[in-house]
Order: C-alpha cells, then structure tokens, then sequence
C-alpha cells in the first residue's frame, strides 16, 4: 500500500479513537501533496459524525491551505454547508470566519448574509459572519446585507460604518 492510502486508511481506522489520535494521523494526511487529500479533508470536516474537535482542526487547515481555484470552489461549499448543518457553535464561529477566506466562492456571501440577518442565532456566530462579509469588500450581495442590518437593533452601527467607508450609505 503506498504512503497515502496507508495514511487515509489509518484515519479511517480510527474511526472510534481519540481526538488525539485522529490528530496524529491528520497532522501526517495534511502534509501529503497527492490529489486525494483535499477531498480527503473536505470529506472529514462535513462529517456530523467527526469529533468537533477534529473537524475544527481540518477547518484550519483548508484556510491556511494553497487551493487552486476550483479547489477553493469546493472547500468554500464545504466551509458553508458546516454553517447549514449546525454543528457545535465553536464549530460553526470557526466556520464562519474562515469563509471570509471564500467571499468570492458562489454562494459563500449569501450564507454569511443568511447567518448575520438571522436574530435568533448567538450574537457571537452573527458578529463572525458580520466580520467575515467585511472583509469581502464591496459586492452587490454585501452592500444589500448591510444595508438591511442598517436598521438591525444589534448590527446597526457597525453596518452604516462598513457602508460608510465603501462610500455607500
């Protein structure tokens, strides 16, 4: 068996190990240049059956990670769909402020927005989405999530401020 299914397959059989463990295993999968790593990855960090834990470390890893553009296209999805899934909320904080990496991926903004717009999720989850539609610079969908916090009892300053200085108001 050659060194990276070796790899992935020791993964695997850890399914009911410790975080720990699995770490290990990750830390030497990550390292691997061969094309079944980042689906590898991906396939990892939307797992609802993956330890939190894990998940978030393999989250870090795919923001830190050189990505091709089509490659940016599935992890930005990926990123997005933990958001959707409701995982833990550590898990989903971490979530959304790594797509501020992913802003310009279809539909990355417009799950940012959903989350920011949403009163009924945990400020701290909102305030990350909000800081992650930030950094993405003036784009249509942003400009109109802004402005629709404007008038939002929480949100309301910080969004005038970010549309302030786009020189949008």
């Amino acid at each position: 068996m050659e060194h990276v299914e070796q790899a992935l397959a020791e993964f695997t059989a850890s399914r009911h190990s410790s975080a720990a463990s699995k770490m290990d295993a990750l830390l030497r999968i990550e390292g691997l240049s061969d094309p079944r790593v980042l689906p590898f990855l991906l396939q990892v960090a939307v797992d609802v059956q993956e330890l939190p834990e894990v998940r978030a470390h393999v989250i870090k890893v795919l923001r830190i990670r050189h990505l091709a553009t089509d490659e940016r296209a599935a992890v930005g999805a990926a990123i997005g769909r933990i958001l959707d899934d409701r995982p833990s909320a550590g898990l989903r904080v971490q979530a959304a402020l790594t797509l501020a990496e992913f802003t310009d991926v279809e539909g990355v903004t417009r799950i940012l927005g959903t989350v920011t717009l949403d009163d009924s999720e945990p400020v701290d989850l909102r305030y990350s989405a909000f800081t992650s539609l930030e950094q993405a610079m003036p784009r249509s969908e942003c400009i109109d999530v802004l402005r629709q916090l404007s008038v939002d009892d929480t949100f309301d300053r910080l969004a005038r401020r970010v549309l302030s200085t786009w020189n949008f108001q």
